[in-house]
């Protein structure tokens, strides 16, 4: 999968642009500030239709504007195109794809498809639970509608529930049981799945970027909750700690993927470069998945992924990440020295958010 053109207005800092990306990808280059990142996201953002950033899409409009309009027009076999509208007065979100207006964002997420790596996703080894849970949500929502799907009915039966605890009516509460059983259930199933399939992948991914120290990856959870009929004792065991906290304690909101040096959390005991290759090394696993699971190859987007890797482990993450022809990768530098020898696809330049090809 491929993106053939990208076209951007009010967007953060960006210039309004309309360019062709070259279909092995681009370096982009620039100092701090300037608008690099700014561009990864808005390539990125046709894909979910929110910031990879996490950023609401107020803060995502330029200063001072009355919204943004990012299009990607993509091949993936076919040509397709996808766009997304925000106008600040209403707050309203338009989406598009092939001209055809989209009611529903999960009618739309993951035509284009692409896997982004950002300094900030270190958190994923060094972060709170709820970074890994995000990650595994976006990448499984995108790999199987179904599970978004059920992620989406999970949520809004959580909220649900969560309202009545805190209103201190049980019955209300009680009453979203059921639907919060069935949707969990199948959220944990293959969450569960899907690290059992991948903790080989994720050791291979690491020493194939030069990371020798034994990690491991695994699902920390209830197991017998990927069945929903064991939803309703689990449920009545924590409903006084639910009382008493105002929230459902339990459910796959509450779960980590976990990532461990030798018998350790990775996020206490590991270096900072070790860190790092793991963060990186989730982020190939995520795009092995998606093409899997999709039967195409994403697009990379990779924002400063190079810092603080020492030159061995750049030119084997350049060779893993440069080395596939039908692969369109994106990555960004404050300089050319800075991007291995192995990263040799055409450079564009920003500048106060003006793009240079």
């Amino acid at each position: 999968m491929r993106l053939r053109r990208l076209v951007a207005r009010g967007f953060r800092n960006l210039d309004d642009l309309d360019v062709e990306p070259p279909p092995g990808g681009i370096a982009l280059l620039g100092a701090n500030a300037q608008g690099k990142s700014n561009l990864l996201e808005a390539a990125y953002y046709p894909v979910l239709f929110r910031s990879v950033r996490g950023a609401v899409d107020q803060e995502v409009a330029r200063f001072g504007g009355t919204g943004f309009h990012v299009e990607a027009h993509v091949e993936r076999g076919e040509a397709a195109s996808v766009e997304a509208t925000w106008l600040s007065a209403g707050r309203r979100k338009r989406i598009v794809v092939d001209g055809e207006e989209k009611r529903r964002i999960a009618d739309a997420a993951g035509i284009w498809l692409a896997v982004a790596f950002l300094p900030s996703d270190v958190d994923l080894a060094t972060g709170p639970a709820a970074e890994r849970r995000r990650y595994l949500d976006r990448m499984l929502s995108l790999a199987d509608r179904q599970y978004l799907r059920s992620l989406v009915r999970y949520r809004a039966a959580l909220a649900q529930r969560n309202s009545g605890l805190r209103q201190g009516d049980i019955a209300l509460a009680r009453a979203f049981d059921v639907p919060l059983a069935e949707a969990g259930a199948h959220v944990v199933k293959v969450r569960e799945a899907w690290v059992g399939a991948a903790a080989e992948l994720f050791t291979e991914e690491l020493d194939a970027i030069g990371e020798r120290a034994p990690a491991r990856l695994r699902y920390r959870g209830t197991p017998e909750l990927s069945n929903a009929d064991r939803w309703p004792a689990a449920l009545d065991a924590a409903l006084a700690r639910d009382r008493a906290r105002g929230m459902t304690t339990v459910g796959p909101h509450r779960d980590d993927l976990v990532i461990e040096l030798g018998d350790r959390p990775l996020r206490g005991a590991g270096s900072t470069g070790q860190q790092r290759s793991a963060a990186v090394a989730l982020k190939l696993v995520e795009l092995v998945s998606l093409r899997s699971a999709r039967g195409t190859e994403p697009a990379l987007l990779l924002d400063d992924v190079f810092a603080e890797l020492d030159r061995d482990r750049q030119r084997r993450l350049a060779r893993r990440v440069f080395g596939d022809d039908a692969r369109q990768v994106f990555v960004t530098a404050p300089r050319r020295d800075e991007l291995p020898p192995e990263a040799d696809v055409p450079v564009w330049t920003l500048d106060a958010g003006r793009v240079t090809r």
